[in-house]
């Protein structure tokens, strides 16, 4: 890959000037103000910007700018995000989240952005909230009046909220991802009937002992795709969006995770003793629809389930702080009949305004787009190992790998997509450098057998506080 020697060049020297330069003292409770002399009532801000270089094999036919693309070397805003919530009460929490993402120099701009100028291509993305909610304690953790804690604790929330159903995953940090990204497919409804993975609703959280659970009650967003005439394939068109359902609980032998806020850590870095095994579900009536062979349109339930189990184990001599970190999760997805859904991350690509209809032509459509998920079955996979700390600074380095195997109603063969690559941490999750190639299958749209397989390079510079 041509562009491969470039990329790397740039980003370390990006990483060498700008990371090492910081001087990063210990995190500790972060950028945290507190409201009283106790330290239970606070605010606390984070804010974190993940910046990717990326060398991708376009996917056949692809064109940037009017122009034939084979290859494609970028520089793009993964996520800039800025986070807040307040304790004002050990019974009332309130939280926010705003930010941008996926800004390339051909796409992410604000709505309607286009040609060149002012607000040309990719230019002046929108900021956005991803989450808005408001909490209280029914039962809080801890008895206020005995300060110990409970066996059972139930909150109850409502908003833009990321409480998910489905999986671990479904609910993922993105500040401490295993991998350079998550593989999307966790958020199988994402940015169709909900707001980047979030929809309005009520949630309900807590435990009971070492039995953590969270579920909801949402109203999608609407969706309105037109199913193809005697397609029987079923499209996101829910409608007047009827309720819907889901829920995770996952039960947690060994040390116990935080459920002040939602987002599921990916990697503790050998500091926390963690085996987990959970499962969980997404239920939405009518969710799609389509047409039959008679051109008759009909409803389709999205119902969608998951079993996963992670774990984070210390490993060797305890001055060496080494860990293994592995993470397996089995989806079930049925959307409907014959559903299949294509994305790329920071995708620079589209084909021509004719349509392109060489025989190279893959299903997936242009750039780095991939099969994502569809109807059927998805196995997932990932595992990291953190090397011995090397002596006299805070470099760790985790050499990192993921498989995907893709079994869809609508293929007739099923896909692995694989990624390998490895972590550097100058100071843990709060300065870290990513590199990792991704390989994927190709489809023939006419077969929809495999046909070919394409590959990206990504190295990511992660900061957050």
């Amino acid at each position: 890959m041509r562009h491969l020697s470039k990329i790397i060049f740039a980003s370390l020297s990006l990483f060498a000037g700008g990371a090492w330069a910081q001087g990063s003292a210990d995190y500790g409770s972060g950028l945290k103000l507190p409201l009283n002399q106790e330290g239970n009532k606070y605010v606390r801000f984070i804010f974190w910007n993940q910046f990717w270089a990326q060398s991708i094999d376009n996917n056949p036919g692809t064109v940037i700018n009017g122009e034939e693309s084979r290859t494609t070397m970028d520089f793009g805003a993964r996520r800039m995000r800025l986070l807040a919530y307040a304790q004002i009460s050990p019974r009332y929490l309130i939280l926010v989240h705003a930010g941008i993402n996926n800004q390339s120099f051909s796409s992410g701009g604000a709505s309607g952005t286009s040609g060149t100028g002012g607000y040309g291509l990719g230019k002046k993305p929108q900021l956005f909230f991803h989450d808005v909610w408001n909490e209280y304690a029914i039962i809080p953790t801890v008895n206020a009046a005995t300060q110990k804690k409970n066996d059972f604790n139930l909150y109850l929330g409502a908003g833009l909220h990321y409480w998910n159903g489905i999986s671990r995953m479904t609910s993922a940090s993105t500040l401490n991802f295993l991998m350079v990204d998550a593989p999307i497919f966790n958020w199988p409804t994402i940015e169709n009937s909900d707001q980047f993975a979030r929809q309005f609703g009520l949630y309900a959280k807590g435990g009971y002992k070492k039995l953590h659970y969270q579920f909801h009650l949402n109203k999608p967003f609407v969706t309105s795709q037109t199913p193809k005439d005697k397609g029987q394939t079923a499209v996101d068109n829910n409608g007047d969006p009827k309720a819907a359902l889901g829920g995770y609980v996952d039960y947690q032998f060994l040390d116990q995770e935080s459920q002040l806020l939602p987002y599921r850590v990916g990697t503790y870095l050998g500091t926390k003793k963690v085996f987990n095994i959970g499962a969980g579900f997404y239920h939405n009536t009518d969710g799609t629809k389509s047409s039959d062979l008679n051109s008759i349109t009909r409803s389709h339930d999205i119902n969608l389930f998951g079993a996963d189990v992670f774990a984070d184990i210390p490993l060797g001599p305890k001055e060496k702080n080494m860990a293994l970190t592995a993470y397996g999760v089995y989806y079930n997805f049925n959307f409907g009949p014959n559903y299949l859904r294509t994305t790329g991350i920071l995708n620079p690509g589209a084909f021509p305004s004719s349509g392109y209809t060489g025989s190279d032509k893959v299903l997936e459509g242009a750039g780095n787009s991939r099969v994502l998920l569809g109807t059927g079955s998805i196995y997932y996979a990932q595992a990291g190992f953190l090397l011995p700390k090397f002596k006299g600074n805070k470099l760790r380095i985790q050499p990192i790998a993921s498989v995907a195997y893709k079994d869809f109603e609508a293929l007739k063969e099923a896909g692995a997509y694989w990624d390998a690559g490895a972590n550097v941490f100058l100071d843990g999750h709060h300065a870290k450098l990513t590199a990792q190639y991704s390989s994927r299958p190709l489809y023939d749209p006419a077969s929809a057998k495999i046909k070919d397989r394409k590959g990206e390079m990504i190295v990511q510079l992660q900061v957050y506080l």
